[in-house]
């Protein structure tokens, strides 16, 4: 009957408990990036704090605003160093030494299956990817728990997912990501935990699980967790040292709602101006002319999306009127885009490559201007969230996005022929 939240809150509640229910539950580790840093140091302050806990995990990571653009965040990089000197922070990713940070967490493995994450950032929902329950919190809750060790929170509501099959060409999990977010009301998804489970899940990469519980967290979740198997394993053998648990539900596993898909059945999906939930299909979509088009970000900025990228842009032109911004989720993922020949490609299409970072996601670069149109494969397309708040930002996948490149308008054909 458990499903996947019960099992991991249990060995950190101690208890049972139920939907509703206020607990304390003991986190293993907590990740603060530029801007959170500077948040929590202060608090821990005044919490009267001596030093920190030897069994929780502590990670800092400058990714949003990297390279510093402004004095204002090259000041809260300072205070993020202070923190890390004054708190002996062995897990420290200077700029230029990490990414973004949840990429970073994953790949380095402080992210483990079975474990409960705290962070400064709504998307740490990534790590279920994994079977890693990731909560984001604000900088007090993340203060709280740095110096007590644990979390309060009301067991949420969960949601389970059952999916089958395997997705048809052009279709990924962003295109999936943003059909839930178009099915499920946002009402029902704010402060749940989504759980994905069912045959399907074999046929998704990890890059494609972590683009999933990623793009989730803009229906409101509290977090998102995938059923692990054989290829979370293997993942888990490759990039974590020490203990982890495979977390998935029982076989009669009990959720408050249900749904079901068949992802042979999910078409190329498209979120329009201004909200991630605004999903339509993209067959829907009357023709509409980019600007700028952006491949990037924690939803979709890793190797795979680049691969994508790049076998679409090979021997091919970006559009002369749009300028394509590609960002690499990390240090790691840039080399062996590198490695690989991708980089190559993509300057040779007349694209731009930049620093691992949040970067254009967040406005930090390659901003908007009044009236102009991005096609991006970041999770938000909120009014001034690229710049102009007379700007639009369409959310697609990175197939649709490296098409619509060539193209010239938001489309999911090759400028030369169907791919």
């Amino acid at each position: 009957m458990p499903n996947m939240l019960y099992k991991i809150l249990f060995d950190k509640v101690g208890r049972s408990f139920k939907t509703g229910d206020v607990v304390f539950a003991k986190i293993d580790c907590a990740m603060m990036h530029d801007v959170g840093t500077a948040g929590v140091a202060p608090l821990l302050d005044s919490y009267g704090l001596k030093k920190l806990p030897d069994d929780i995990q502590i990670v800092v990571i400058l990714d949003h605003f990297v390279p510093a653009c402004t004095i204002m965040h090259s000041e809260s990089h300072v205070k993020a160093r202070s923190f890390v000197k004054k708190w002996d922070v062995e897990d420290f990713y200077e700029v230029g030494r990490g990414g973004i940070c949840h990429q970073v967490m994953l790949e380095d493995g402080f992210a483990k299956s079975g474990n409960l994450i705290v962070a400064t950032d709504a998307h740490v929902t990534t790590y279920g990817g994994i079977g890693c329950l990731g909560l984001g919190c604000g900088v007090t809750d993340v203060a709280i728990a740095i110096t007590t060790g644990k979390i309060w929170l009301k067991i949420p509501k969960t949601i389970g997912i059952k999916i089958t099959g395997k997705f048809s060409t052009k279709v990924s999990a962003k295109d999936f990501a943003i059909r839930i977010l178009k099915d499920i009301p946002f009402s029902l998804l704010d402060y749940s935990v989504v759980e994905i489970y069912g045959d399907g899940i074999s046929s998704l990469s990890m890059d494609e699980r972590f683009c999933l519980c990623n793009m989730l967290s803009e229906g409101g979740i509290k977090s998102c967790l995938v059923a692990c198997d054989s290829k979370t394993e293997e993942y888990m053998k490759k990039h974590a040292d020490g203990k982890y648990k495979l977390i998935h539900p029982d076989s009669d596993a009990e959720y408050d709602f249900n749904y079901s898909y068949n992802l042979s059945e999910i078409e190329p999906m498209i979120a329009v101006p201004h909200h991630p939930t605004n999903g339509i299909a993209l067959s829907n979509l009357p023709e509409v002319k980019i600007n700028q088009a952006f491949i990037g970000s924690c939803t979709n900025g890793r190797l795979e999306d680049l691969r994508v990228a790049a076998n679409i842009l090979k021997g091919k032109k970006v559009n002369k009127d749009v300028r394509l911004v590609i960002t690499p989720g990390s240090q790691k993922i840039y080399k062996e885009a590198i490695k690989e020949g991708l980089i190559d490609i993509f300057i040779d299409s007349g694209a731009l490559i930049t620093n691992p970072s949040c970067g254009a996601c967040i406005g930090a670069s390659s901003l908007l201007a009044p009236g102009e149109v991005c096609v991006s494969t970041s999770n938000r397309n909120f009014k001034g969230r690229m710049g102009s708040v007379e700007a639009s930002i369409y959310l697609a996948s990175p197939y649709t996005v490296a098409c619509s490149a060539l193209a010239g308008y938001i489309t999911n054909e090759v400028l030369y022929g169907v791919c």
